[in-house]
């Protein structure tokens, strides 16, 4: 049973008023802990504390930061077991991939640290002999991280790492599904002795603390990974303070399977694709168009290896496939699934989901589902299912493909399969999205820019494209 506080200018707090929030274990409705619900005034000394951090912490010079977030990833490598054991108890991926997760929030701190020696500025060419141009890159100032429950531990780090590695103080805002986490994250934190008041804690309403973060002009960005309806509403509100946003929200990614694919290549890469998480990824494959020619031997490889997959309670090591994370998330594959059948998709396999636990909350199950003959019509064509099913449609052409890829409001990943350069290199130049995987399931890391084209986000994560959404770009004029 973890008990964690909220952490605000290097202490350890409980909530102003009495209300605490249970935290579920999603395989079967188990409370594994609890966190406060930060009230209206614990934001705000969050904010405070920030804020009053931000000038030394931006002044410090910058191999002094990285020292700190070196420490902090060294750390991280140390508990990385228990982190994960957290991780998985409160999220139910299985254990191995809360392992890998764990490993990969490491990295972003060990990047970071890298690249935060690695800001510099310009002197440019004046247009007259008695002057003198100047450019300094700067801290935007105190930043805002809210963060998800399907990747509760990596998504922490890609935000809040380039955001100190630049000189800002960080508030991070975690799902309350998954705060357990976050709160092990800050924990080593503070062990690694970064200064008061850089790093900052809260949980509890996503309202009420995004309400009041969006309200206070000191906060001056707002990074975000969530959905599009809500990522939406936080850049409307971002608008009376002028807040730099960076959002990474919901996708729809289509996986084209050409006919000259590595088959079982291919393959692989939908487990990697669509089956992690259970399917609870915003680059997760939400729709399939696999080409004529190679068709039937791809879907029946794939229902092969789909009757491979175990799926449970994420604590078991023989376990592949964890539990939904809730019912409304349960109910929305339900419908999906139900809505595709209704108007006419084929079943090919799974189709059948399971709740095991007495609360209403947690316990829901749903097996890897192989869907045929899909059309546009179905809503699991049109929307976000975010869960273990793989809606198949033949191809014929090239142009076919890239034109049923294309036709989303989304656009953050896709993923290509052919052993033509010219066709991979074309179609990925041509599809409209900021993550591409040519021959790739798992394309997202460290080193390279995150985001999405269209009403996926705004900004890039990871890389060094990563610290620019944190600086700001400042223009000295000097008369000499």
């Amino acid at each position: 049973m973890e008990e964690k506080k909220l952490y605000i200018n290097g202490e350890w707090l409980d909530g102003s008023g009495s209300e605490v929030i249970q935290v579920l274990n999603p395989a079967n409705g188990e409370v594994v802990g609890t966190v406060p619900a930060a009230g209206k005034k614990e934001v705000i000394q969050a904010i405070e504390a920030a804020s009053e951090a931000f000038d030394a912490w931006a002044a410090l010079p910058a191999r002094r930061r990285a020292t700190y977030l070196r420490r902090w990833y060294e750390l991280m490598g140390e508990h990385k077991e228990s982190i994960a054991q957290i991780l998985t108890l409160e999220q139910g991926k299985p254990l191995a991939e809360a392992r890998g997760e764990v490993a990969a929030a490491g990295r972003f701190l060990e990047w970071y640290a890298e690249e935060a020696v690695r800001v510099t500025g310009e002197i440019i060419p004046p247009s007259s002999e008695n002057k003198r141009i100047m450019v300094l890159r700067q801290p935007v100032g105190v930043v805002a991280a809210i963060t998800p429950w399907n990747f509760p531990a990596s998504m922490i780090t890609r935000k809040i790492a380039p955001a100190l590695a630049a000189g800002c103080p960080v508030i991070l805002k975690p799902a309350s599904q998954t705060p357990l986490t976050a709160a092990a994250i800050v924990e080593l934190a503070h062990e690694a002795g970064i200064p008061k008041g850089v790093v900052n804690l809260v949980t509890g309403s996503a309202t009420l603390i995004g309400k009041a973060l969006m309200e206070d002009g000191r906060v001056r960005k707002i990074t975000f990974t969530g959905s599009t309806e809500v990522g939406k509403m936080l850049m409307r509100q971002s608008a009376d303070t002028m807040k730099r946003v960076s959002l990474e929200l919901g996708g729809h990614a289509p996986y084209l399977v050409f006919d000259d694919a590595d088959l079982e290549q291919a393959v692989a890469g939908v487990i990697q694709a669509k089956i992690r998480n259970a399917g609870q990824m915003c680059v997760a494959v939400n729709r399939f168009f696999v080409q004529e020619g190679i068709y039937d031997a791809f879907v029946s490889r794939v229902r092969t290896e789909l009757k491979k997959i175990n799926t449970g309670n994420g604590l078991d090591e023989s376990v592949t496939m964890g539990p939904l994370i809730n019912q409304k998330a349960y109910q929305k594959v339900v419908d999906h699934v139900t809505d595709a059948r209704e108007l006419g998709a084929g079943l090919l396999y799974g189709g059948n989901g399971r709740h095991e636990s007495d609360h209403p909350e947690a316990g829901y199950f749903y097996e890897p589902t192989l869907l045929t003959n899909v059309t546009d019509e179905m809503k699991i064509m049109r929307e976000e299912t975010f869960g273990p099913v793989l809606p198949l449609r033949r191809f014929e052409t090239e142009e076919e493909a890239l034109r049923l890829a294309n036709d989303s409001r989304y656009g953050l990943a896709a993923y290509v399969y052919t052993q033509s350069l010219s066709r991979g290199i074309r179609v990925s130049e041509k599809l409209q999205y900021g993550v591409v995987g040519l021959n790739d399931g798992g394309p997202a890391t460290v080193q390279a820019p995150f985001g999405g084209f269209k009403e996926s986000g705004i900004g890039r994560e990871g890389g060094h494209h990563g610290m620019d959404p944190f600086l700001e770009i400042k223009y000295i004029s000097i008369g000499i």
